[in-house]
């Protein structure tokens, strides 16, 4: 069902996910379509098309129609808003410090540009609850605040951290949010409505099992007039199609291969097939096994969770024994965690091993999906007993 590897154990669902066969042949079909007729496809059929799958996108995460767009990836989510936003100098974006490192640099590079300061805050670690890391933020609030950049679900530590009542207190006072949920879709529920932040951008391809590269970005309705893509195409005045001009403006920018994102509809639903109770039961499943799993290894390495089990999804983290990495950081095709290379080249286990250089914290990442069972973290327990 699953087109990985059956040599190598996979935990690490995470970095970018995984797509099922059924869903790839989907969209293999409609590349040949495309091919075959590339003005039908391209121009008769896929606004059509594409708005199906944008209806399905918004039912979702409960999104307001018209107000959600396809964009490659969460990072390209995070530059749009950025570069869109109207930072001018002396305006400060907050950022956490357990923030993914691409989105840290989005917030460095567009704050120097307009002149404005990027204040990344320091994150707790570990945490009794969401509640440690929304007081670090509100700490951090100046008077010049004007974008909080919050994660969903944090990338290296895997927490879960529900953002509503943060972004509620900064609407409050001013303060608009952009959270950063590349991994929310699919792995916990989501409700554009209720969670009240500006923007939302969030990846298909990883916990909804879309073909890469794929990903959503919400716009609430009264921020979409100040927002546009990174390339500029086409524009409200040039199409008639009853389109908002936020929709128009990122539909066509250039020729594109929208096979990814048409298939979107074709992910979940497949994925909901699964279990009998759809993808809530997806998720669900998901979450017990990385609890279970969680415990296992916490166990045999005989050390505390860093977050309470409110706070897990379908990813679960360990703090490892701190060693120095490379000065400047090297690429992963360059250098390798020492842990991470042996458990991949001695025991065919793919899992990733990551550091936060400042709070010199060195951490192993587990994933948790429906091609995954216990046995496999059991085995992994018992490779990490052998090499610590």
């Amino acid at each position: 069902m699953w087109a990985l590897d059956p040599g190598v154990l996979y935990l690490n669902h995470g970095s970018f996910g995984a797509c099922p066969v059924d869903v790839l042949e989907y969209r293999a079909a409609l590349t040949r379509e495309l091919e075959a007729a590339p003005m039908e496809f391209l121009v008769r059929r896929l606004p059509e098309m594409l708005q199906a799958a944008l209806d399905y996108a918004e039912k979702l995460v409960r999104a307001e129609p018209g107000s959600i767009v396809f964009v490659p990836n969460a990072t390209h989510g995070v530059n749009t808003v950025l570069g869109s936003f109207g930072l001018r100098p002396g305006d400060e974006v907050l950022v956490g410090s357990h923030e993914y490192f691409a989105t840290l640099n989005a917030c460095r590079i567009h704050c120097e540009r307009a002149g404005a300061v990027c204040t990344v805050v320091p994150m707790p670690f570990p945490v009794s609850g969401p509640g440690d890391i929304h007081d670090a933020f509100l700490s951090r609030v100046t008077p010049a605040t004007r974008l909080v950049v919050v994660d969903h679900i944090t990338s290296a530590t895997a927490f879960v951290c529900d953002p509503a009542p943060l972004v509620a207190e900064l609407r409050g006072r001013g303060i608009e949010t952009l959270v950063d949920g590349a991994h929310g879709p699919g792995m916990v529920p989501l409700d554009m409505g209720t969670l009240g932040a500006a923007f939302y951008t969030g990846n298909f391809h990883k916990w909804l099992c879309s073909p890469k590269v794929c990903a959503m970005l919400y716009v609430r309705p009264d921020m979409q007039e100040r927002i546009h893509p990174l390339a500029t195409s086409h524009l409200p005045c040039d199409f008639d199609s009853g389109q908002t001009p936020f929709r128009i403006e990122f539909q066509w920018i250039g020729t594109p291969d929208p096979t990814a994102a048409l298939s979107v509809p074709r992910a979940g639903e497949y994925l909901a097939s699964l279990l009998p109770g759809g993808l809530p039961a997806v998720m669900q499943a998901n979450r017990a096994l990385a609890l279970e799993a969680r415990r296992l290894i916490c166990d045999s390495l005989g050390v505390e969770p860093p977050c309470p089990d409110s706070m897990v999804g379908s990813m679960a983290s360990f703090e490892l024994p701190w060693i120095d990495p490379p000065d400047p950081p090297m690429p992963d095709w360059v250098w390798m965690d020492p842990l991470q290379r042996r458990l991949l080249e001695e025991f065919r286990t793919e899992v990733p091993v990551s550091y936060i250089r400042r709070e010199r914290l060195r951490l192993l990442r587990i994933s948790a999906q429906l091609y995954n069972d216990i046995s496999q973290y059991e085995y992994l327990a018992e490779s990490l007993g052998r090499m610590l």
